[in-house]
C-alpha cells in the first residue's frame, strides 16, 4: 500500500520542534539549523496543506486552529516512530539517561553530584540537558526531568525532592562591608541581585517581603541578571545580596563562600521535584537506577 498522501517529512519535524516551543528560534537551535530553514520548512508544509499552521506576529507565533489540531493528531505517531526507533537503537542507548533540567539546578545542583554517580555507575552515561524555556513539561523529550515546581505538572509523574526554603544571601566579605543588613528592614540599604528569569515561578524580592508580611525597601541599587547561575556568581564575587534556594546554594554556605546576613527564612508549599513522562515503556534500569541514586543521596543529605 502506497502511503500517500505524506507530507514532506522534513517539514514535519521542523513543525513538529516549532509547535512544541511555539517558536521558530528555539526549533532552529534544537535541529541545529538556522531560523530560515524552519521558517522555510513551515511554509513548505502549509503549501502542502493548503493552509496556515502559525499565527506569526513580530515577536511571537502561536498555533492556529488547525495547527494545533493537526500536531495533537499527528504527536502521536511521531511518539510511536521514536519509540520504534528507540527499540531498534535499544542495545546502543540502553545504558544512556537523558536528564532535562533548569540551567539553574543543572550548574549549581546537580553536575556537582555527577562524579560521584559516575563512580558508582560507571558503565551508564549521563545526557544533560538545561533548559529554562518549558511550557508543557509532558512534550519534554527525556528519561527524566529536574525543575522547580509551584504546582505539579499535568501527565507526569511527580516525585517531590526538597521543599522550598528562601533566604539573603551574600559573601562574608561584603557582609563585613555591610553590617547593618543583618537588620531585615535595612536590607534595602545595599545592592540587589535581582533575577531576571524566564520562570516566572520563582518568587522575587518584592514577593518575598510580600509573603513575610514585611513592607519592602526600596534598594539603594540593583543589578538585574537573568540567569539565577550567574547571580549567584555575582553574589560569590561581593557584588550585592541575592535571594537563595537553600538546597541549590548549600555547597557554597558550607565552604562559607556564601553566609546568610539575616536568619529569615520563607518556607512555600512549592518544590523541587523529579518528573518522569507517563504513558511511556517502562523504564529502562539504567533510568531507575539513577532515580534510586539520587533518592539514597538524598536521604543520605537529609539524614546527616
Amino acid at each position: 500500500m502506497k502511503l500517500q498522501p505524506l507530507p514532506p517529512l522534513n517539514s514535519l519535524v521542523a513543525f513538529e520542534a516549532s509547535a512544541r516551543h511555539l517558536s521558530f528560534t528555539l526549533a532552529a537551535r534544537e535541529l541545529n539549523v538556522t531560523q530560515g530553514a524552519i521558517s522555510r520548512q513551515i511554509r513548505i508544509l502549509e503549501d502542502y496543506l493548503g493552509t496556515a499552521l502559525f499565527v506569526r506576529t513580530t515577536r511571537e507565533i502561536n498555533l492556529t486552529a488547525t495547527g494545533s489540531q493537526y500536531y495533537e493528531n499527528i504527536l502521536g505517531s511521531l511518539q510511536q516512530i521514536v519509540h520504534a526507533t528507540a527499540g531498534v537503537r535499544h542495545w546502543q542507548g540502553a545504558q544512556q539517561v537523558t536528564v532535562v533540567t533548569s540551567t539553574a539546578m543543572a550548574s549549581l545542583w546537580l553536575l556537582p553530584l555527577v562524579s560521584e554517580f559516575q563512580r558508582q555507575n560507571e558503565e551508564i552515561d549521563l545526557r544533560i540537558i538545561a533548559t529554562d524555556q518549558v511550557s508543557d513539561f509532558s512534550r519534554l523529550d527525556c528519561d527524566l526531568a529536574l525543575y522547580y515546581c509551584s504546582t505539579p505538572p499535568k501527565n507526569m509523574k511527580v516525585t517531590p525532592l526538597f521543599s522550598e526554603e528562601i533566604f539573603p544571601v551574600c559573601s562574608p566579605a561584603y557582609l563585613a562591608q555591610h553590617p547593618e543588613i543583618a537588620a531585615l528592614d535595612r536590607l534595602g540599604t545595599c545592592t540587589w541581585l535581582w533575577l531576571e528569569d524566564p520562570q516566572r515561578d520563582w518568587i522575587g524580592w518584592m514577593e518575598w517581603f510580600q509573603r513575610l508580611g514585611h513592607p519592602a525597601p526600596e534598594p539603594r541599587r540593583r543589578i538585574n541578571i537573568n540567569s539565577y547561575a550567574m547571580l549567584i556568581q555575582s553574589a560569590l564575587a561581593g557584588q550585592g545580596i541575592a535571594l537563595a534556594w537553600s538546597s541549590l546554594i548549600s555547597n557554597h554556605l558550607q565552604t562559607g563562600g556564601l553566609v546568610r546576613p539575616t536568619q529569615t527564612t520563607l518556607r512555600t508549599d512549592a518544590q523541587f521535584c523529579l518528573l518522569e513522562p507517563q504513558g511511556r515503556a517502562p523504564n529502562r534500569q539504567s533510568v531507575n537506577r539513577f532515580c534510586q541514586w539520587l533518592m539514597t543521596h538524598l536521604k543520605e543529605t537529609v539524614d546527616a
